[in-house]
């Protein structure tokens, strides 16, 4: 069997395996240590397996998701996201829609906290879905609403995307981070806009909340403003240049410790739950990387990304023309596989290509996480379709689907501006970093 072959084999028995159902962490643990094992024999497997299991677990860049984790999870258990949606309400809710609105704006902020699409969709689903469908919201509307505005939590920093995607093509968390913003905020108003639309041609899918006194406004704000206080600080510090990403999730983390426990808002149960979670989906996240880690040597010596970059040149569509294909590929895979597994598969075999045609890498990192987004509420897999109707299980699966579909149209208009305009995803980055 020839390395190409064998790479071709690997990668079938891949999708085969997650398939299965088997964890995507241990499908690529085992296509990889068993691949290198045929290619290079037992030594040379073995000894990936041991270096890059710990050189996973030693990255001081990797202590970023834990503790972003940790954040997002004690303020959900402490009940600050609903004051960031009471705020939210209380200042567009008299609009259109002005309620599904809210939820986009609560999931934007809180994607700013958690760095999670589930955790964003779930968090803000609760406090929201209940609240639409008693003011007489259309289930599609509102359900459409949360499901695509959980998935902001994948492109706005501290975003885990973001995070797999440096570790995997060696690039600057902090670039990427700061590249996400105007995209995330572009994406949340295009959200916005959908939702007045929907709104305007079908008022009872989205009517107007009661109007809300400047005062009550002022003080919901108050109420939401120390978690806000402490999203500007740490991202902020970023910006400014005064943390890394690293100790700006750790100061993250602490201070929304100090403020629970300050307004007695948490528990130890509280905070125990909040601690076994972030144990479970960091340790999750870590395996992935492993998996990666590991799964990678094997398709170098296989030569398949550099192969296929080859094939697509070979081809003369031109670097656009190229990227339609990677995109138009995503955008199939995403139909059948979740967002990490998505990004850590292909990411090792497009990524040369993408050196190779010259595009900037942070900017092709911003345009991978949107598609990626895209494949969270694309049925048949859509993620996050089937994180909201956890929330709202007497909603059918079918009207959910349809209720995402004007906010796919909406993340391919956001898409294609991000591509005629790369300076959307790279102003920030480019103005701090030089």
């Amino acid at each position: 069997m020839t390395p190409l072959e064998a790479g071709l084999t690997g990668i079938g028995a891949l999708f085969a395996l997650m398939i299965l159902r088997t964890p995507v962490a241990f499908a690529m643990l085992l296509v990889g240590y068993f691949g290198l094992w045929i290619l290079e024999g037992t030594r040379a497997a073995g000894a990936v397996m041991l270096t890059e299991s710990y050189s996973t677990v030693s990255n001081y860049n990797l202590i970023v998701v834990p503790m972003f984790i940790l954040l997002g999870n004690i303020a959900s258990v402490a009940g600050f996201s609903r004051a960031l949606y009471d705020a939210a309400f209380a200042w567009v809710g008299r609009f259109k829609g002005g309620l599904a609105s809210s939820s986009v704006l609560g999931c934007a902020v809180f994607s700013a906290v958690s760095g999670s699409s589930v955790a964003t969709a779930v968090t803000i689903g609760k406090v929201a879905l209940p609240e639409m469908k008693r003011l007489g919201y259309g289930d599609a509307l509102s359900t459409g609403a949360i499901a695509a505005g959980g998935t902001l939590g994948f492109l706005i920093p501290p975003s885990t995307g973001f995070v797999l995607y440096a570790i995997l093509t060696e690039e600057s968390i902090g670039r990427l981070f700061m590249a996400g913003i105007l995209p995330g905020l572009l994406l949340m108003g295009l959200f916005m806009g959908t939702i007045w639309l929907i709104a305007t041609l079908n008022p009872k899918a989205g009517p107007r909340g009661e109007p809300v006194s400047a005062g009550e406004k002022f003080r919901l704000l108050g109420r939401a403003g120390p978690l806000m206080g402490i999203i500007a600080v740490s991202i902020g510090g970023i910006y400014a240049g005064v943390f890394t990403p690293v100790e700006a999730s750790a100061i993250g983390a602490g201070l929304v410790l100090l403020l629970a426990i300050a307004m007695r808002a948490i528990d130890w149960t509280g905070f125990k739950s909040a601690v076994l979670e972030t144990l479970k989906t960091s340790a999750m996240l870590y395996m992935i990387v492993i998996g990666a880690n590991v799964l990678n040597p094997f398709l170098a010596v296989t030569h398949i990304p550099e192969t296929l970059g080859n094939a697509m040149v070979g081809l003369g569509l031109g670097p656009y023309g190229t990227l339609v294909m990677i995109i138009a590929a995503y955008v199939v895979l995403g139909m059948f596989l979740d967002g990490l597994s998505m990004l850590v598969v292909t990411i090792p075999i497009v990524f040369p290509v993408i050196q190779e045609l010259g595009f900037d890498p942070i900017w092709f990192g911003v345009v991978a996480v949107i598609v990626i987004e895209m494949g969270m509420i694309t049925p048949p897999v859509g993620l996050n379709v089937f994180v909201v109707k956890g929330v709202a299980q007497d909603v059918p699966m079918t009207t959910v689907f349809k209720g995402v579909l004007p906010f796919l149209f909406a993340m391919i208009l956001a898409l294609l501006l991000i591509i005629i305009f790369p300076q959307i995803a790279t102003l920030i980055p480019d103005s701090m970093f030089g």
